[in-house]
């Protein structure tokens, strides 16, 4: 695994494996408080926005595996006041072992990443939300017992920083992904055709109903990301019609899972029929950011020996 985990591109197939298997083992032994990898470690946490799941799946991940959280909010750090992420990556280096960042520039994480010499995980940018996507694929496996060649649908903003992890996430499982939106809301076609980016099949669709036949998963975000709102009534009026509703649900294929990163809008991109179905696994999801981020943070913060991070898990 490399230094950083800023997109999913910085993992290969071995990672992901890995990610997975420890995150399963985490979640079967969570109370087994003899393994403590972070032992000794203190590890920032930045923060620009505001947050439920990964600011406390983050820090009760850390204080798990025996380590100190540190939580600082942007504005009261001296970048608020104009120091570059440059120098305050090459101070918190010498205090920390390793850094989380949820902000909304993609350009900040990659230069605070480029100057610090400690593990930095993006925790939400604008641009790619990583931790997010691999709890989603290790809640597919969970269901599917594989990644490769399962059927997913996502609906709504393909344009946005779920559907870009997504993307990057399926090419690196092998998922076949459908994304479905009005063209003004298209993923980017870069992600989608680059082929030197993995193996997953990966297509758009503009037709909801179209996209969600065969998907044994369908996953909705908010159509109203943070930093949007100015947005808000043109998005509802252009997206109305990629809702997730019973009839959605219906066309695709038998026991489709319902997924959604939360926080959910209720009655816009989903409705509460279907995010309360027997079919919703939304909260399952939700949980598995906690074990997977516990993944990713041994892999980056544990004894590193010949070259390769190494775990007790």
């Amino acid at each position: 695994m490399q230094k950083d985990l800023l997109t999913i591109e910085e993992l290969n197939g071995a990672d992901l494996e890995k990610i997975i298997s420890m995150a399963s083992e985490m979640k079967k032994k969570r109370f087994d408080l003899s393994r403590r990898p972070l032992e000794g470690k203190s590890v920032g946490m930045i923060f620009s926005k505001s947050s439920t799941r990964t600011r406390v799946s983050f820090e009760v991940g850390i204080h798990e595996l025996g380590g100190n959280s540190i939580f600082m909010d942007m504005s009261n750090l001296q970048i608020g006041r104009g120091e570059s992420f440059a120098d305050t990556a090459r101070v918190l280096s010498r205090y920390l072992h390793a850094v989380v960042i949820r902000t909304s520039k993609h350009d900040d994480v990659v230069e605070f990443a480029k100057f610090a010499n400690i593990p930095v995980i993006n925790a939400l940018t604008d641009s790619f939300h990583p931790c997010q996507a691999l709890a989603d694929l290790f809640t597919i496996y969970e269901y599917s017992e594989q990644l490769k060649g399962v059927n997913v649908a996502y609906l709504g903003d393909c344009s946005n920083n779920i559907a870009n992890s997504l993307i990057l996430g399926a090419k690196l499982a092998g998922l076949n992904l459908t994304l479905s939106s009005p063209q003004k809301f298209a993923p980017n076609e870069d992600l989608i055709r680059n082929p030197d980016r993995g193996r997953g099949k990966i297509r758009w669709e503009q037709d909801p109903f179209k996209a969600v036949r065969n998907a044994e998963y369908i996953y909705t975000d908010v159509w109203v990301s943070m930093g949007f709102e100015n947005e808000a009534k043109k998005r509802m009026r252009s997206l109305k019609k990629y809702r997730i509703t019973s009839e959605i649900v219906g066309a695709a294929a038998p026991g489709a899972k319902i997924m959604h990163c939360l926080p959910a809008h209720r009655g816009e991109e989903i409705t509460d029929e279907v995010i309360d179905s027997h079919g919703s696994i939304v909260f399952e999801q939700a949980e598995n950011r906690l074990h997977v981020q516990k993944a990713i943070l041994t892999m980056l913060l544990d004894t590193q020996k010949n070259g390769e991070f190494e775990s007790e898990y």
